[in-house]
């Protein structure tokens, strides 16, 4: 029942969501609902208790101008999806444009998608991803992957495989369960790191981007006081086979790491273990991220 009450909750910020999309910009060229039946069954679960869960996402499409310093406007539209468990989970949106190359529309989505996942964790961002597009678009343009041989790889080389290397930051990790939680999930989906439980906790987990995103996704959705991607490292790797996957790695597996405690309650992490742990790793730098310190 709790899951149908969720279901129910999500499809009806979905709806008003679109309700707002469409009293904000009511011409059929700035918004435009593209599938009209899987809006109709999304209302349709919304009002009736017995009715069964949509069979499609809802899809629709919403075109922005921006403004290009030396070519006046330029429209990029931007093709929409709510996955069912939106807003839980991320909208998908393939932003295009035909003064885009193959390589700044890629770079562009990327880049979009990054601005969600650090900044909506479970809340409506249909607006806020089309302001970020209005304003940040044009600027991909101009981009230039320096030479034409990437173009001219990409069309011969698509197997482009991206290790991702995520730095997650939590107020605090006591939680026997959550800590379960991150180490089987790293496990089931292949991801090598460590997670330092206690206050302030520290979770890094590394391996295939899509694989990370969903480990992300995934504890988010637990009760946090407060959780955040603190840093993320992108690499592109070509054919990205295992063994490649393998040689980027810094960390064989993922496992917990508890440095002594200090403090009366014990909970106190002594960062400056930590500050040689991640110098043993080379990744020094990232200490300085979490803190804000030197770490010696």
């Amino acid at each position: 029942e709790t899951t149908k009450m969720a279901n129910q909750e999500e499809a009806e910020i979905q709806i008003s969501e679109l309700d707002l999309l469409s009293s904000m910009f009511p011409y059929e060229e700035e918004f435009a609902v593209t599938d009209q039946l899987a809006l109709a069954e999304l209302k349709h679960y919304v009002e009736n208790e017995s009715a069964e869960v949509p069979s499609s996402k809802v899809q629709f499409m919403l075109n922005v101008k921006a403004e290009v310093p030396n070519a006046s406007m330029v429209e990029f539209s931007m093709a929409c999806a709510l996955p069912f468990k939106y807003p839980t989970v991320l909208p998908e949106i393939a932003v295009r444009s035909s003064l885009l190359s193959r390589s700044q529309q890629i770079l562009l989505n990327s880049d979009l998608k990054t601005y969600l996942m650090q900044n909506f964790s479970g809340e409506p961002c249909m607006l806020s991803a089309r302001e970020w597009v209005k304003d940040h678009a044009a600027a991909y343009i101009d981009k230039d992957f320096s030479s034409s041989s990437m173009t001219a790889s990409d069309a011969t080389q698509p197997q482009v495989t991206t290790f991702t290397r995520l730095w997650i930051y939590s107020h605090h990790i006591y939680n026997k369960q959550k800590r379960k939680n991150i180490i089987d999930w790293a496990k089931e989906l292949s991801l090598s790191g460590f997670c330092m439980p206690g206050k302030p906790g520290v979770v890094c987990v590394e391996g295939l981007q899509s694989s990370c995103e969903e480990f992300w996704s995934r504890v988010r959705r637990l009760t946090w006081k407060r959780i955040l991607i603190r840093h993320r490292e992108d690499v592109s790797l070509e054919g990205g086979g295992h063994a490649e996957i393998q040689k980027q790695r810094k960390f064989p597996t993922l496992e917990e790491k508890c440095f002594d405690a200090h403090g009366a309650r014990g909970n106190h992490m002594d960062l400056g273990q930590l500050y040689h742990f991640l110098e043993e790793k080379g990744c020094a730098d990232i200490f300085q991220m979490y803190f804000g310190v030197e770490g010696h």
